[in-house]
């Protein structure tokens, strides 16, 4: 008998596509009646998303390079170099923002709720830009992401 903990990966062309500030977001698996979603994140060498918080929590599991994740815990800021193999866990309403260092992209699989799925989904473009996030588009992301729930800080 399979586990009823199985799911099978979505044929390449069943799986979504999105292009957020830089980084490619494809969707792994949203399983219905849950809040749970699974994006496999691709960020290119030098990318970096903005410090935000949001109220539901987020588990990234490094799979290739090495990301730079930075947090504001209760102690006060704290900066992970994740590499393969590593989990990171954001608690809830915690700022944070990650970046890639290194000279290679940085590959992680994101477990996120369905208001950061759906402001991926919604927002992100279907194709890779041409060119870093211009400032008009940097605060037409911050604006969208305020109605679901994500707050940026600093761009």
């Amino acid at each position: 008998m399979m586990s009823n903990s199985f799911v099978k990966m979505p044929a390449s062309d069943e799986s979504k596509r999105f292009f957020v500030l830089g980084d490619r977001v494809e969707r792994r698996v949203r399983i219905s009646g849950t809040w749970l979603n699974i994006f496999d994140v691709t960020v290119p060498s030098g990318s970096r998303t903005p410090e935000h918080a949001h109220a539901s929590p987020e588990v990234f599991r490094i799979l290739e390079g090495k990301l730079t994740i930075w947090r504001l815990s209760d102690s006060g800021p704290e900066e992970i170099e994740a590499g393969a193999g590593d989990i990171v866990t954001i608690p809830p309403f915690m700022v944070h923002g990650y970046s890639n260092r290194g000279t290679v992209p940085v590959v992680f699989s994101a477990v996120v709720d369905h208001e950061m799925a759906e402001f991926i989904e919604a927002e992100g473009t279907t194709e890779p830009p041409k060119a870093s996030p211009s400032a008009e588009t940097i605060a037409r992301m911050t604006a969208a992401a305020n109605s679901y729930g994500i707050t940026i800080l600093a761009a």
